[in-house]
């Protein structure tokens, strides 16, 4: 099972040899990387590429590592009890499985994406230690031992908002997507916008790492950022003339899909007022 990208996905030649390796040594792929740099996409891309039903866990600030597993409703059971079910005899109607428990239990091999797993509690990666090394946990509740019949390819997101456990990161395989450089965003643009004028996009990716690289910016347009600015640009049916700032006007034409928070907008202000002052 090798990972060589797909049609949809364009992965760099240091982001295949994590994903296979990662697949070869039967290890969690963690994958960090600025927002929009396609981490949650590169797992949907790996189930295509391969073959496999992905089941994805979105983790939130509020979820625990034990929702993974399964979770046990002993308020409904109570409520049921008191109303004299039939149902509460048995405790595993009160059982939800999580992600963790469908991704073991599936006959086939699957891919497991955790995304986003710095959002939750620092424990909540300690919690999973057990699991990801024996690939199994007990269910207290039924005295059962649930094993994965196939393990799966798993796939953890992180944002770095906050670090990780060195006991987690012993064991995944690390890869940190750098930001593509512009020869390789043209490909990515080129499959969502195949049919973008060469000239538009060499003068719209210009200006984009230009913006990215202007100094005191407070967040750097990403990725999914500028194939939303290109769709906006190509609807507007602009010309790379129209791309192009003066002193008067260093806002970029739709700036919205690029600078997300007014702090960036007051930047570029600042910086036109003080061109005009300065001619």
């Amino acid at each position: 099972m090798l990972f060589q990208g797909t049609k949809d996905y364009v992965a760099t030649e240091d982001l295949k040899v994590a994903v296979n390796a990662a697949v070869t040594l039967e290890r969690p792929l963690l994958v960090k990387g600025e927002p929009g740099t396609g981490k949650t996409e590169l797992a949907k891309q790996i189930a295509d590429a391969l073959g496999l039903r992905m089941i994805e866990w979105n983790v939130k600030s509020t979820t625990r590592a034990q929702q993974g597993l399964y979770e046990y409703d002993a308020v409904s059971r109570l409520r049921d009890s008191q109303l004299g079910e039939e149902r509460v005899h048995d405790v595993k109607n009160y059982i939800k499985k999580g992600k963790l428990w469908e991704a073991f239990e599936a006959d086939e091999k699957v891919v497991l994406l955790i995304d986003e797993i710095d959002k939750a509690d620092i424990e909540f990666p300690n919690d999973l230690l057990q699991e990801l090394d024996k690939m199994e946990f007990h269910v207290y509740e039924t005295g059962e031992t649930i094993k994965a019949k196939h393990r799966p390819v798993m796939i953890i997101t992180s944002n770095n908002e906050k670090e990780l456990p060195d006991a987690f990161l012993r064991r995944c395989f690390f890869h940190y997507i750098r930001f593509p450089d512009a020869e390789t965003m043209k490909k990515i643009v080129e499959v969502h916008h195949p049919n973008i004028k060469p000239d538009l996009l060499s003068a719209a990716l210009t200006q984009f790492y230009e913006i990215r690289d202007t100094q005191g910016l407070k967040k750097k347009p990403s990725t999914s950022e500028v194939i939303d600015w290109l769709k906006l640009l190509l609807a507007e049916d602009l010309s790379p003339e129209d791309l192009k700032r003066d002193g008067a006007n260093a806002l970029p034409k739709l700036h919205g899909a690029l600078l997300k928070n007014e702090q960036d907008v007051h930047l570029f202000e600042r910086l036109a007022f003080m061109a005009r002052r300065g001619r």
